[in-house]
């Protein structure tokens, strides 16, 4: 897929900025232009509680990792799992320091609710990606915990949406390489967006200058 030295890696939580609005990720990701409101601070608190410095915790037949660092050679993406749990079944992997095998549930924590797009999924789907190159193994299930319902969804991870989460890294890395921040179409999810004073979207719909000068000549 590319130079994928450790200058290149994007970032897992980047995909779903890209799904939300390609933009937006090029913004913060491309020209590291970032500025929060409400919802991301709402975030990075939640986040809080599952981000503690990596470590284990043994319940029963699973074990539970936290703030889990993750990356993948193949698709030079890299990031942290908000948990993975490792559920004993001996249709699973070893574990270095435990017995028997475990199979590996990836689980995102989000603040608001279920959103209709595909962006969650999306980003669970890479961290699986990543979980199944280090510890070379399938993954067919995770889940995502939604705060503000407390409803924990579970995701049937397919070869389908693999393939899908591929494609849209490939395009990530395409416009990374390149250096591009491309105009996208603007809309009502704009108002919430964080970084909506930078984008300027009104600019984005209005005609440029050059463009109405080009249109003067050629009548």
């Amino acid at each position: 897929m590319g130079d994928n030295s450790d200058n290149n890696y994007l970032l897992l939580s980047g995909i779903q900025h890209f799904q939300f609005c390609k933009r937006q990720w090029a913004l913060i990701h491309i020209e590291q232009q970032w500025e929060e409101n409400v919802l991301t601070i709402e975030g990075q608190h939640l986040h809080q509680k599952a981000d503690e410095p990596f470590i284990r915790e043994k319940r029963g037949d699973k074990i539970i990792a936290r703030a889990m660092p993750v990356q993948s050679r193949t698709y030079g993406i890299t990031g942290r799992c908000d948990v993975v749990e490792f559920v004993a079944d001996e249709q699973g992997v070893e574990l270095a320091g435990y017995g028997g095998k475990y199979i590996v549930v990836p689980v995102e924590y989000k603040r608001g609710k279920p959103k209709r797009g595909k962006e969650d999924i999306v980003q669970i789907v890479a961290q699986a990606l990543c979980l199944e190159e280090m510890l070379v193994t399938e993954i067919s299930t995770g889940f995502i915990f939604y705060n503000e319902t407390k409803q924990r969804i579970q995701v049937n991870i397919t070869e389908q949406q693999k393939q899908e989460t591929i494609a849209i890294i490939t395009e990530m890395q395409r416009y990374y390489q390149a250096k591009h921040t491309p105009k996208v179409k603007t809309g009502p999810f704009c108002k919430s967006c964080s970084l909506k004073h930078i984008c300027l979207p009104k600019l984005m719909r209005s005609s440029s200058v050059q463009s109405y000068i080009d249109g003067r000549v050629s009548e």
